[in-house]
């Protein structure tokens, strides 16, 4: 993966850390677009702790700021650096299955070589 892409990855895995920030993100998914009172008023946390939440999930560019009526400012979820994330998971999940997938095969070829009493021991052991 790129190393662009990689940093996106990793500021989302960090805004993703903080279960405030994730409420806050599902909050945005569930009701749309809000200001830092309709969040405040939904959510168990001051504007100012909402506020600064909402400075770290834009810096990951998983929300934008859009200017409202009479100066309100409402925060709208972007999917574009969770779709990065996503992408480096995957990446990551296809690196794993290889290695894993020859252990799993070598393991299986192994308890087949195995005499009877043997085979049978280990399938008592592990419920295969």
């Amino acid at each position: 993966m790129p190393p662009e892409m990689e940093a996106v990855a990793e500021q989302v895995f960090a805004a993703l850390a903080d279960p405030t920030r994730r409420n806050i993100l599902a909050a945005l998914a569930a009701d749309g677009p809000a200001t830092v009172t309709e969040l405040a008023n939904r959510l168990p946390i001051t504007r100012q702790a909402i506020a600064k939440h909402l400075a770290l999930l834009s810096e990951a560019g998983l929300v934008t700021a859009e200017p409202g009526e009479r100066r309100r400012v409402r925060y709208r979820l972007r999917s574009a650096p969770m779709q990065v994330a996503q992408q480096f998971l995957a990446a990551l999940a296809r690196d794993w299955d290889t290695p894993l997938g020859a252990l799993v095969d070598h393991l299986d070829r192994a308890a087949a070589n195995k005499p009877p009493h043997d085979r049978e021991q280990h399938e008592r052991e592990t419920g295969t």
